[in-house]
């Protein structure tokens, strides 16, 4: 029994062997050759051209690696400060968050790679930390994962055309997953590197975060110019199309949004886009209840005696509690200026223009009153207008809008065309952006096992062989400034995991 569990624990090694898989606790990595003769075609393709690009990418690397400490530097020093204020600061503020790549030596074989953990910062384009499994919703990780990979295989791609353009031997390329996260890698022969000058190996070390820069940069044009690229197929600034609704969301319901409706306007705010969209929410929270303009006479039609008592916020109630339809005003007149009436909602608005004060409604010398509903605090009474639908009326916090309901700046042509792929190509095109934005700034770091680790070790030959003469002292000095960029990313990843989690 022994000896067949041995043979079939051999032939399962050979299997994996074969098929170039390696498996063990967390990890899983495949390793092949089949692209070699790939990467030998894209690095002997244009000599000079690719000798210009990665000289480009050279300086590029050396530039974010002073860059992505002063960068860490500041978002440290942001962070404590955050720490230890009373009223933080919003995280949209500080420089870099955390979210998710490295470079590590296998025996005599250097295998540079991007894996999980180098990229624990994204760069602030993005509104909110995202981190799976805390933060990140569901819906997203499709996006998260396959922007990682992608961003990965282009930084690796990198490596790989950069070492055969500088003469040295391409044994492989593979990817991997470490617990969830995908990587990629690639396998340079190590005597090969250590012959080439310092300079050729920048070229090469350089190459993966110049690469990634390059992909964000792209990715950002290919946002930018995506309503001309869609325009055969989707129509912009008409309004904000409704693509999803949860179904928790205060506007779902029978005279509520649904999947397909253009809002328009809210309150008197135009809405042409979802950011005109998220800008009038913004406005509204800031700003105070707006009025509705009422005639005299109409609003003694339409009131109703009822009971005035004030909540425990200060604020005042005047209609009965199960009531769905009446909302309580507050108005003044010439003689009082604290006046209340519960009135039907819908009468009042829908025919109404809005209003701060009594003045603004003084028209046709008809006596008319600004009546404002009276809600608790940060409540807000909104109207959404998406025709040819009857107006949707929202009570409530102006940002449970915004995170309920998702949208589309995109209107189909046709009816067959889908609503949601502008906003996949949006959203992948975001995630690239800040995911590859992340492998670019944080593999330039000095730290060991980054890529950074090795600019910096090239830098110091190609820069103070002449100035310190001992080989043994230049490597004192690049210990020590990776001792200290390791600390200060440490520190970054530290207190970045902290704060989200506390929160």
């Amino acid at each position: 029994l022994l000896q067949s569990s041995n043979s079939l624990k051999a032939s399962y090694e050979d299997w994996l062997l074969t098929y170039g898989l390696s498996v063990s606790p967390f990890h899983m990595r495949w390793q092949t050759a089949l692209f070699n003769r790939q990467f030998y075609n894209w690095g002997r393709w244009k000599p000079r051209f690719l000798y210009l690009w990665f000289s480009i990418g050279m300086v590029f690397g050396i530039v974010a690696m002073f860059g992505s400490v002063i960068l860490l530097g500041r978002t440290l020093v942001q962070t404590l400060t955050q720490m230890l204020t009373e009223a933080p600061k919003a995280q949209n503020d500080r420089m870099l968050q955390v979210v998710v790549s490295s470079s590590s030596f296998r025996g005599r074989m250097i295998c540079l790679c991007t894996s999980w953990f180098s990229s624990v910062f994204v760069l602030l384009s993005c509104p909110h930390q995202q981190v799976p499994g805390v933060n990140l919703p569901v819906s997203q990780l499709t996006y998260f994962f396959s922007a990682i990979l992608i961003s990965g295989v282009i930084h690796e791609v990198g490596h790989g055309v950069a070492a055969i353009r500088e003469q040295v031997r391409f044994n492989g390329f593979g990817i991997f997953i470490f617990i969830v996260y995908p990587g990629a890698f690639v396998d340079l022969f190590t005597t090969h590197l250590q012959l080439i000058s310092p300079v050729q190996q920048l070229r090469i070390f350089c190459a993966g975060v110049w690469h990634n820069f390059v992909l964000g940069v792209a990715s950002f044009i290919v946002l930018f110019l995506l309503p001309a690229i869609l325009f055969p197929f989707y129509y912009t600034g008409v309004g904000a199309l409704v693509t999803e609704v949860a179904e928790d969301s205060p506007a779902n319901g029978p005279r509520g949004l649904f999947v397909g409706d253009l809002v328009t306007n809210l309150q008197d705010c135009p809405v042409y886009s979802v950011e005109d969209w998220n800008s009038c929410l913004g406005d509204i929270s800031e700003k105070s209840q707006v009025g509705y303009c009422v005639s005299a006479a109409t609003l003694q039609q339409l009131s109703f005696p009822a009971r005035v008592y004030r909540r425990l916020d200060g604020t005042v109630e005047c209609c009965s509690n199960n009531s769905l339809t009446d909302i309580c005003f507050s108005y003044s007149n010439k003689l009082d200026s604290h006046l209340y009436a519960c009135l039907p909602a819908r009468k009042v608005i829908e025919a109404s223009q809005v209003c701060r004060a009594n003045v603004d409604c003084q028209k046709d010398f008809v006596p008319s009153f600004c009546v404002t509903p009276s809600l608790e605090n940060q409540t807000r009474l909104i109207r959404v207008k998406h025709p040819p639908h009857i107006d949707m009326l929202y009570v409530g916090h102006p940002m449970h809008l915004q995170y309920t309901v998702s949208l589309s700046s995109f209107v189909p042509r046709q009816n067959f065309l889908s609503i949601d792929l502008p906003v996949v190509i949006e959203t992948f095109c975001k995630y690239l952006i800040s995911l590859s934005g992340a492998l670019a700034v944080i593999n330039a770091v000095p730290c060991f096992a980054l890529d950074g680790q090795w600019i910096l070790n090239s830098f110091l030959e190609a820069t103070l062989s002449s100035l310190i003469v001992e080989k043994q002292n230049r490597e004192l000095v690049g210990f020590l400034i990776l001792l200290a960029g390791s600390a200060l990313l440490a520190a970054n990843v530290a207190l970045g995991l902290w704060m989200v989690t506390a929160r």
